[in-house]
């Protein structure tokens, strides 16, 4: 019998001119934990499509084996009833239909032609406690957090008898606990000998958790790390990645020239007449010409209302406090008011807020500043054109043509796109947040050098990151910030994580 409950032999994938998987060959061993991992565009989706049958038999080339047999799935249903289940990174449940209903929907318990819905909650039951998943059956899912969200999906997908679970990107919106929480789990499901799949972005998860780590490339497998081995170590995984390697992950900046402050903020608070509290208070900060402030902080700090409270408070905060652009007070009361003052937002959820994925490249990039392509009112598609491919020559868009739906990028493309967005409208200050989150390393490089070269034209940036490595790589200063309120700068001589990581628990 087998030791592999997976074999993917010579796949391969093409679209309308592109060659997307190129003789991928894929084994995953039973009760293992396996990643894999690549830079955005590698194939990695693409090759868990064509294992849960999105992309079903007929329209790729090369054998699937699981459990001994070969298949060939014509649908999801079928990988389903063989034993695979299939976590995508967004989650499909229905916001209205309370647990038990969306563990089981689609898998209903009958007796009879009726669905027993009694015995539905007692298997439910039964799935949540497998997930340790501390909620009643009876919640309603818009009621529970995106990481307890992410346990009912594992849940829905162990209800169907799964062997091998795949799960794609899993702790790309998860806080740090919820993401810790998420990999006891795999452990724990590896322990019942379930095999797991894990798409990856975050080394530091992959390194800590993985059995085995498959590296794609251009579409092409280039190598299987065994942790038993000791080769699953971060800078042997990022050469396989990138092909090269990368000696430091944040570029050196050119000689700095640090100016004049730009922004300053003094007792400024913003309160939320929803939330009916001071999302932010009383904060001091300043920001100078040509320097990177790092805004450090746990999930819920008040980092992104601190951001949204500068950039013409959409939210519509009461906000109390004093505001100087280029040492002159400010009232902005709306986004068009930040954007006149120089000041750029780019939004943490780009699929959300940021972009229009339906769009191609050239409209979203020119979406936040459409007096600069329009003459007496009216737009001129040829310099919309122009500005487009402005942008996607300048920040190293990888797309086919300017008339690409942006939502058919990858994750470091779309950040270049609305980078691009924000760029267009002439900021002298420019607020990322979030800036790398769900990128490859490869990506992440690109973006961190385009913040350099902007920082040594004269911008000044405000940089909100979750990683700790990041915000030290990147910053010249920073400031942590918990609670919404300000709770310690450092210089880049004091920062350390376990410095920052002190103040943003106070």
């Amino acid at each position: 019998m087998s030791e592999y409950i997976l074999e993917m032999n010579d796949i391969s994938k093409e679209f309308p001119g592109v060659k997307a998987l190129s003789n991928v060959n894929f084994k995953v061993e039973k009760g293992e934990i396996h990643c894999l991992v690549g830079e955005n565009g590698a194939g990695k989706s693409t090759l868990m499509k064509v294992l849960s049958g999105v992309y079903p038999y007929g329209m790729y080339d090369g054998d699937i084996v699981f459990e001994g047999q070969v298949q060939q799935f014509h649908e999801i249903n079928d990988s389903v009833k063989a034993g695979i289940g299939i976590i995508y990174q967004e989650l499909a449940l229905f916001p209205d239909l309370t647990v038990y209903e969306n563990i089981f929907a689609g898998n209903e318990v009958k007796k009879g032609p009726f669905v027993d819905w009694n015995q539905t909650i007692v298997q439910a039951t039964q799935m949540l406690k497998k997930v340790k998943l501390k909620v009643t059956p009876e919640t309603l899912i818009k009621e529970l957090g995106v990481g307890k969200q992410q346990l009912v999906e594992i849940a829905k997908a162990l209800s169907k008898d799964v062997n091998l679970l795949i799960l794609d990107e899993p702790t790309a919106a998860l806080n740090e606990d919820d993401s810790e929480n998420l990999l006891e789990l795999l452990k724990e499901l590896k322990s019942q000998g379930i095999s797991c799949i894990m798409i990856s972005h975050k080394l530091k998860e992959v390194i800590s958790i993985a059995d085995k780590v498959t590296v794609l490339r251009d579409g092409k497998t280039i190598c299987t790390l065994d942790a038993s081995k000791g080769e699953v170590v971060e800078n042997v995984i990022i050469k396989n990645m990138v092909g090269r390697n990368i000696e430091d992950i944040y570029p050196k900046r050119p000689d700095k020239k640090i100016g004049e402050t730009v922004l300053e903020l003094t007792e400024w608070s913003a309160y939320d007449t929803q939330l009916g509290r001071n999302v932010v208070k009383e904060v001091n900060i300043h920001v100078k010409k040509g320097e990177i402030i790092g805004l450090a902080g746990l999930m819920g700090s008040g980092r992104t209302e601190l951001a949204l409270s500068i950039f013409g408070n959409p939210k519509k905060y009461k906000l109390q406090g004093n505001l100087k652009i280029q040492g002159a007070p400010k009232m902005l009361k709306h986004t068009s008011d930040a954007i006149k003052a120089g000041i750029a937002y780019v939004t943490e959820d780009r699929k959300g807020d940021g972009l229009f994925l339906l769009q191609d490249i050239k409209s979203n990039v020119s979406a936040a500043h459409l007096k600069g392509i329009s003459t007496k009112g009216i737009l001129n598609l040829n310099e919309e054109v122009k500005v487009g491919k402005q942008y996607k020559d300048s920040l190293n868009i990888k797309a086919s043509s300017l008339e690409q739906v942006v939502g058919k990028l990858s994750g470091g493309n779309q950040q270049k796109v609305s980078l691009g967005k924000w760029l267009f409208t002439g900021p002298n200050i420019l607020i990322l947040d979030e800036p790398t989150r769900g990128i490859d390393v490869g990506a992440k490089f690109e973006i961190y050098s385009i913040m350099n070269e902007l920082i040594y034209e004269g911008m000044s940036i405000i940089m909100i990151s979750s990683e700790l490595g990041e915000v030290l790589g990147m910053s010249d200063r920073v400031y942590v910030m918990a609670d919404g309120a300000i709770k310690g700068e450092l210089t880049m001589e004091e920062a350390t994580q376990e410095m920052i990581m002190e103040l943003a628990t106070q």
